[in-house]
């Protein structure tokens, strides 16, 4: 039994708005820098997962694709904000260290 053919639809999204953000500018090219705004963008959203994306789109009307498209956006401007705010800062320590 495999899979690999699951995923969360949101994933995809967060990815491409995190490399539209990166091509404008609005991003530095720091892949640390960039995994970390995705992860934290990802825990803002609610989990959909699917088989294959074109499974989500094709139940979607055209509103509801444009408002995942707008809350995505903010979730990585949200996220964005969060990370360069703590980029620097020093891990507060945990249970296990």
């Amino acid at each position: 039994m495999t899979f690999d053919n699951i995923n969360n639809y949101f994933e995809k999204l967060v990815i491409d708005e995190i490399q539209h953000q990166l091509n404008d500018g609005k991003l530095e090219d720091d892949s640390d820098f960039l995994s970390d705004i995705a992860c934290v963008a990802l825990n803002q959203l609610p989990a959909r997962y699917v088989r294959h994306n074109v499974d989500m789109v094709f139940y979607m009307t055209l509103e509801e694709r444009e408002q995942y498209h707008e809350v995505v956006e903010e979730a990585v401007i949200m996220a964005t904000d969060y990370v360069n705010k703590h980029r620097h800062s020093d891990r507060p320590e945990t249970i296990n260290q």
